[in-house]
């Protein structure tokens, strides 16, 4: 049932049987709600925690009879709005009139969550810490794709894998991409190959919020949710509107375009579609390497989602996206005639993907859902030369029977994932008799079954417990548990959360390793490679520093340790012709202190301020080594200032050093980078009707890693390796035509290229 019919059919209920026992008036409280100078609908007023409640009407009012004297304390919680919190004092028979101003939440919500425990919560009586980010959050630094939307938020990380064709993936605490899955609604439909391609497009004009769960949710989502998940919820029908668009452009000559619009079929059936569209066509060479600093892109993604209305408000839902791109990166001179041939070197990549999900409650008694996904990616891609043909399909179902017994809140699951891969490099040959297994990672079935039981002793004590198991069709036997715990004071201004956890990834290298995919080395695998798995244990306390009727500010600190066994490890040194792979034979861990502080000011400022310090390492034989790409330190801001319809937005992210790939003991490149950082500026008007205009600078500092480099891509002039000269071993050595000893190497990227740049865009909507 939808939450808002569910919270309006219980207050209903409630507030009847009061009113049927009331004996007599005593005091009357009423008033209106407001933010902004617009009345706020369907908020819930309460009294002495949930003792009464009442929702407001379509004009923000509310009114409460019948209450005794004395100290009342008044709760007003909104969908995207800050809680309101007040306590009040009644006298006999008083009459007494609360204006109630509530405060637009542009980064935490205090909203209902999924994420954390797969059902409906409260964000604050969560026993799993789930951040939540709105989606006026992201449009404080407008982008075209969710890659780019995360770099604002604090201990996640885009992180770009090559300077030719900009791939990239999420890191969340340090872990790489592969340990992070991305949802859309709660299922797992961007995953495999489009962890390195597909997480563009989904139309920012639908996103009605994201949640975060950094640490392993593999108990309840499987394989791949080890570092954490990213849950990308799209708006409601009922929230979205009738049509809206965000077009944008930049001085680099980029064009990015969202529309969306709804209408019904019938009476039952309600359908949200969105349009993106991305363009960069202008060629950019700001380093003077004769390479594109970025990635040329044509690009459309459509999506739709259908919502369809049965009795008894059973859920029928079903969605769906189309993908297309076209990007390439390379010499400047490169044209598509020089698609895989050795005259002029490019990368060029043709993306085509399809998703679809869907949940249908099943019509018994009992509440049991199911859940389905299914997606198709098809790539064509040339390196240079060097074809790479993949495709890949991932079916997924999953049966959820949630339960309430008392104060027991129980979540049983059975699931079955299949996914199919395929493409034309050696690895995957089935003439390839040498390499057995990587052919049998191409199909691969992974059933499992989950249990969760949530107890809620008390208003101040809740305990998450769970556990999962899964069947590999390769690794045999999979058990994941975990336990969390949430404590929080009477007064609900402290909260603690504790958790212990373990998680576990089965690897499919080839389609999360981007030099596997370009198919330029031999993949090799050691022996049988085993699942990774680790144990997370983590604590999380937050605190409500002040709040007041038009103030707040709110502290939250989490640590973190992880420990992983059997960690895949890719061995690019040993023989620079293959990528071997294999168990680590030792231990790998991350483990760090993530803090944030937010403050909303009288309705003008918004504050929010991050500090991320992280330590993330392997240990093998005695021998301790740094994660490349990962720096120690991170911080970033977003403030905020808004009076009357004009509002400035300033937001950066600052790193540390972080250890970097060298070729070889002669490249001059830096061995690790300088301490960096982005900073962003947008100034918004929106005092029209309909629209709002904004305008800004990206990277105000002009930063990019050129700086102080010799070059970034070795050899970018002989991206072929014509004319480097190996040794026996199969290693390059100097010459007079290579005095560094070098090959072609894209990798050597921490930071994006694209420097300062200007942009303009308007925002229409139609209620």
């Amino acid at each position: 049932m939808n939450y808002m019919y569910q919270t309006i059919l219980l207050l209903f209920v409630a507030n009847t049987m009061v009113a049927l026992q009331a004996t007599g008036q005593q005091a009357n409280l009423f008033g209106h709600v407001t933010s902004d100078g617009q009345p706020v609908e369907f908020a819930i007023v309460s009294i002495d925690r949930n003792q009464k409640a009442v929702l407001t009407d379509s004009l923000g009012y509310y009114r409460f009879s019948d209450l005794g004297a004395g100290q009342h304390e008044i709760e007003v919680q909104a969908i995207g709005y800050n809680l309101f919190e007040t306590t009040l004092p009644l006298s006999p028979e008083e009459k007494k009139e609360l204006e109630i101003v509530l405060i637009k939440s542009d980064v935490l919500t205090e909203e209902v969550v999924i994420s954390g425990t797969m059902q409906e919560i409260s964000r604050m009586d969560c026993p799993v810490a789930v951040e939540v980010y709105s989606s006026q959050f992201f449009k404080s630094n407008p982008t075209s794709s969710v890659f780019e939307a995360m770099q604002n938020i604090n201990g996640v990380k885009p992180q770009i894998n090559c300077n030719v064709c900009n791939t990239g993936d999420i890191h969340i605490n340090g872990l790489e991409g592969p340990y992070t899955m991305v949802l859309i609604d709660g299922m797992p439909v961007v995953s495999g190959l489009s962890t390195v391609y597909g997480l563009s497009g989904i139309p920012s004009s639908l996103i009605e919020r994201v949640e975060i769960v950094k640490g392993p949710a593999s108990t309840l989502y499987g394989s791949e949710a080890v570092g954490g998940l990213i849950n990308i919820i799209t708006k409601k029908n009922e929230n979205a509107h009738r049509f809206s668009a965000d077009i944008m452009t930049t001085s680099w000559a980029e064009v990015n375009a969202d529309l969306s619009t709804k209408y019904h079929i019938g009476k039952n059936i309600h359908v949200l579609t969105g349009v993106n569209y991305f363009n960069y066509s202008v060629p950019q060479d700001h380093n003077q390497d004769g390479f594109t600093d970025v990635t040329l892109q044509d690009r459309i993604s459509v999506f739709s989602k259908i919502q369809i209305r049965r009795k008894l408000d059973r859920q029928w839902q079903i969605a769906g996206r189309y993908v297309y791109e076209d990007r390439w990166g390379g010499d400047m001179r490169w044209q598509p005639q020089f698609r895989g041939g050795d005259s002029i070197y490019g990368e060029s990549i043709y993306t085509s993907r399809w998703e679809f999900y869907g949940t249908y409650d099943l019509p018994f008694a009992e509440k049991i859902t199911f859940q389905c996904s299914a997606n198709g990616h098809q790539q064509n891609s040339y390196y240079g030369q060097l074809s790479f043909q993949a495709r890949q399909e991932v079916l997924f179902g999953q049966l959820l029977w949630p339960k309430d017994l008392g104060h027991h809140a129980f979540l049983s699951g059975l699931s079955v994932r299949y996914t199919h891969y395929d493409d034309n490099t050696p690895a995957t040959s089935a003439t390839a008799t040498s390499d057995a297994e990587s052919r049998a990672y191409q199909r691969v079935v992974l059933p499992g079954i989950f249990v969760q039981d949530d107890v809620k002793f008390n208003d101040q004590h809740r305990l998450s417990t769970g556990c999962r198991y899964d069947y590999h069709t390769l690794h045999g036997h999979i058990l994941s548990p975990r336990i969390n715990y949430k404590w929080n004071t009477a007064n609900r201004k402290n909260t603690v959360r504790a958790g212990i956890g373990n998680g576990y990834r089965v690897a499919n290298v080839f389609t999360e390793d981007h030099a596997a995919l370009t198919g330029s080395r031999k993949v090799e695998f050691v022996d049988q490679l085993k699942p990774e798995t680790s144990w997370n244990y983590n604590i999380h306390f937050s605190r409500k520093i002040f709040q007041s009727e038009n103030s707040n500010i709110t502290f939250e600190c989490s640590g973190y340790y992880t420990r992983f066994g059997n960690r895949i490890i890719a061995d690019y040194l040993t023989d620079p012709n293959k990528i071997i792979y294999a168990n680590l034979q030792g231990k790998a861990i991350s483990r760090g202190i993530t803090a944030n502080v937010s403050l909303f000011l009288r309705q003008r400022w918004t504050v929010y301020l991050g500090i991320n310090v992280q330590d993330v390492y392997r240990e093998s034989h005695g021998q301790r080594q740094e994660q490349l790409f990962t720096e120690k330190y991170s911080g970033m801001w977003d403030i905020r200032y808004k009076i009357k319809h004009w509002s400035m937005d300033y937001n950066g992210k600052l790193y540390s050093p972080m250890k970097l790939p060298l070729i070889s003991a002669h490249d001059p490149r830096q061995a690790s980078s300088p301490w960096w950082n982005i900073q962003n500026i947008q100034f918004t008007y929106s005092g029209f009707s309909h629209f709002e205009i904004y305008c800004g600078v990206k990277n105000l500092l002009n930063w990019t890693p050129a700086r102080n480099n010799p070059f970034l891509i070795a050899r970018s002039f002989d991206p072929i390796d014509k004319q480097v000269t190996f040794d026996q071993n199969g290693q390059a050595i100097q010459t007079a035509y290579n005095p560094y000893a070098l090959t072609f190497d894209p990798t050597y990227v921490y930071a994006p290229n694209q420097g300062i740049r200007f942009f303009l865009g308007i925002r229409y909507h139609f209620i």
